[in-house]
C-alpha cells in the first residue's frame, strides 16, 4: 500500500494506492492522514478494508497529470532533521563524521507537496537541494529502550527534500542552521507514505537527485551513519516524538555546498527518487507568490 493525499492545498483528501496502482478513497475511514489516524492503527484498518473490497476506487491516476498530490501526511507537529548523516556528505561540507546525531528543526509549514513549486527567498543565491529518506512517527516515542521499540514507532517512509539556503544557514546565522531551512516551500514531501511493513528498517534504499536532468546525488541509505531506528531511539532520550512527526534522516554527498555544482536558480527543475518510494519533481521559482 501507498498512502497519499489528493487535492488543492488545505483541501487534500486521503487515498491509498494498491500494488496494481489503483487508487481508493479512504475518507470513510479517516478525514485525513494525521498522527491520530496512524496512532489508532489506521494503516491496518485500511489494509483490512482494501483486502475485503470495502473501498471506493478513484479514477484519477493521481500522477501529477490530474489532481494535485499533496504531502502524504497532514501538517506534522514537528519536523526534526539529522545533519551530516552520511560520511561523504560530512566530508564535502568540511566536517568530520559526527559521533552523535546533529539535530536541527524545520518549521512544519515548510512541508508542501512533491510536485509543488519551490520558491527562492528574495535575493537568495545559495539555495541548495537535499534528497533524504523521511520517516513518519506512528506512535508516541519517549525514552525508548531498544532498536526494536524504535522501529515499531515508525509508521512509514517517504521522500523528503530538505531545501536549504546556505548563506542563511552558515554565513549570516551565527551557526543557527534552522535559519537556512525554514523558508516557505522548503520541504517538499512525498508522493507516498509507504508503511514500515513494506519497507523494512529503511536500509538498502537507493536515493538519487538531479537538476535539469543532470545527476547530482546517488547513494544508498545503507551508508547512513545513524540508521533510522537508531535515530528514533536516540531522539526519544531528548524529546517526546508524537504520531505524525516527520524526521528527515540526512542527505548524501552531491549538493551545491560542495562547490562542484551551481546553486538552484529561477527556472531550474529538481527531481529526486528513492527505491520503492516514488519520485519528486519541483520547479524552482524566484519570487514570493505561490
Amino acid at each position: 500500500m501507498k498512502f497519499l493525499r489528493l487535492g488543492p492545498p488545505g483541501l487534500e483528501a486521503p487515498a491509498v494506492m494498491d500494488d496494481r496502482g489503483q487508487l481508493f478513497d479512504i475518507s470513510t475511514i479517516t478525514d485525513d492522514i494525521t498522527g491520530s489516524f496512524l496512532e489508532r492503527g489506521g494503516i491496518e484498518q485500511v489494509q483490512i478494508a482494501l483486502d475485503q473490497g470495502g473501498l471506493t476506487a478513484i479514477d484519477d491516476p493521481g500522477d501529477g497529470t490530474g489532481q494535485r498530490i499533496g504531502a502524504p501526511i497532514a501538517r506534522p507537529g514537528a519536523v526534526v532533521c539529522v545533519g551530516m548523516n552520511y560520511a561523504a556528505h560530512a566530508a564535502e561540507s568540511g566536517a568530520e563524521p559526527p559521533t552523535e546525531p546533529v539535530i536541527f528543526f524545520k518549521h512544519p509549514n515548510t512541508v508542501v507537496g512533491p510536485y509543488d513549486t519551490v520558491l527562492l527567498p528574495p535575493g537568495s543565491v545559495k539555495t541548495d537541494w537535499e534528497v533524504e529518506l523521511g520517516l513518519v512517527i506512528g506512535r508516541r516515542a519517549r525514552y525508548l529502550q531498544s532498536h526494536a521499540e524504535a522501529l515499531a514507532s515508525i509508521a512509514g517512509f517517504t521522500i523528503s527534500n530538505d531545501v536549504s539556503e546556505r548563506e542563511y544557514q552558515l554565513e549570516i546565522s551565527g551557526g543557527q542552521w534552522s535559519k537556512g531551512k525554514c523558508a516557505e516551500t522548503f520541504n517538499p514531501l512525498g508522493p507516498w507514505l509507504v508503511p514500515t511493513a513494506e519497507v523494512g528498517d529503511g536500509s538498502g534504499l537507493r536515493l538519487a537527485s538531479a537538476v535539469n536532468g543532470e545527476p547530482r546525488q546517488d547513494s544508498t541509505t545503507s551508508d547512513l551513519i545513524f540508521a533510522c531506528a537508531d535515530i528514533v531511539l536516540r531522539l526519544s532520550q531528548y524529546m517526546v516524538l508524537e504520531p505524525g512527526d516527520l524526521i528527515n534522516t540526512g542527505t548524501p554527498e552531491g549538493v551545491a555546498l560542495s562547490g562542484r555544482f551551481p546553486y538552484l536558480s529561477d527556472g531550474d527543475e529538481y527531481t529526486s527518487t528513492i527505491t520503492g518510494l516514488g519520485a519528486q519533481r519541483q520547479l524552482i521559482r524566484q519570487g514570493t507568490t505561490l
